[in-house]
């Protein structure tokens, strides 16, 4: 990279080289009035704060924030967890003394060649550097341009040029009618401010009469409504609760004209299903038919079987005598 240099004249004339970077440049013996002071020693009358520049009427401008960037907060972040992650996993693997055992402790013990003592005092030393206070620079002198052309004199008599009580009688006039007048004006101005301020204070007066005025109205309305909702609020709860005293009594009255019909009904559709029966006819239904029942299928199959038998003997008999009678017709 190059060093830019550069070559300058300083006010005593003499030359002078310097390159980037240089030694800090020697600073003033004096110290720098403030720019309101040196203009003010000019005659600027725009550095005077009894003067108003510019527009009194100032629109305020808020700053529009600008809005950021959602993917580059979002990579910022994602770095910033990289970079924790890594510090993390770099403390986890680091070597570390192992935990003391019960009743002992670690100490911190020299490993050098050399021992030397360890103390817990500090040694320090206090020094201390005054510089050189600021002195006032003087005031500047007025600038006072070099004299060109050559002087000339000549010698007036008294009274040769002017007579002092009759030219000073027209410059007398107009201080005085000056003065009157400005008089005038300030007495008149100040009539004026009176008459002002008294109309402010009627105005006042007005004005704070005309808020009372609305405040009470705005009281008295702010009642007036807060009782009508009030009325509107216990109207309702009545109406309420008369809308849920005849829906109870059209539901207790739906009630009783159902149920006048229902009972008769679950009972009939009870006795039909068999939940209310004779205890005589029940245990008849129950023990004895069934019983009855399995001893007459008892009996029939006995007589089935009985039957059956005696149909086989009558079989096995009659095919006996039949062999017997052809075996008697075979012979001869």
């Amino acid at each position: 990279m190059a060093l830019a240099s550069h070559s300058h004249r300083d006010p005593g004339g003499t030359y002078t080289f310097s390159s980037r970077p240089r030694a800090v440049e020697s600073r003033s013996k004096y110290r720098e009035p403030p720019a309101e002071q040196t203009q003010r020693q000019y005659g600027n009358i725009m550095y005077d704060r009894r003067v108003v520049r510019g527009n009194t009427y100032a629109q305020h401008i808020l700053p529009t924030t600008a809005q950021p960037d959602l993917a580059e907060v979002q990579r910022q972040q994602a770095v910033r967890k990289r970079i924790l992650a890594r510090r993390r996993a770099a403390e986890q693997l680091r070597l570390r003394t192992p935990e003391p055992l019960q009743g002992r402790r670690h100490t911190d013990v020299q490993t050098d060649l050399f021992l030397e003592e360890l103390s817990e005092v500090i040694e320090a030393t206090d020094t201390e550097c005054q510089t050189d206070e600021f002195l006032d620079r003087p005031a500047t002198p007025l600038f006072i341009p070099a004299k060109t052309g050559k002087d000339a004199e000549t010698q007036i008599e008294e009274g040769e040029l002017f007579n002092f009580d009759t030219e000073v009688q027209p410059i007398l006039e107009v201080l005085v009618g000056k003065t009157v007048e400005q008089s005038l004006l300030e007495v008149m101005e100040e009539e004026e401010l009176a008459c002002l301020r008294a109309q402010q204070r009627a105005f006042e007066e007005l004005r704070n009469n005309e808020l009372a005025e609305v405040q009470r109205l705005q009281e008295q309305e702010r009642r007036r409504r807060e009782e009508k909702e009030r009325r509107i609020a216990q109207q309702k709860e009545v109406l309420k609760k008369e809308r849920e005293t005849a829906e109870k009594v059209a539901a207790l009255v739906y009630t009783q004209q159902y149920l006048s019909s229902l009972l008769p009904a679950v009972f009939g559709s009870l006795r039909d299903h068999g939940y209310f029966y004779d205890p005589v006819e029940k245990d008849i239904e129950t023990n004895f038919l069934p019983w009855l029942v399995a001893e007459a299928h008892a009996n029939l199959e006995k007589r089935h079987a009985s039957r059956e038998l005696l149909d086989t003997l009558i079989c096995e008999v009659t095919e006996k005598r039949l062999k017997e009678f052809e075996h008697l017709e075979s012979e001869p």
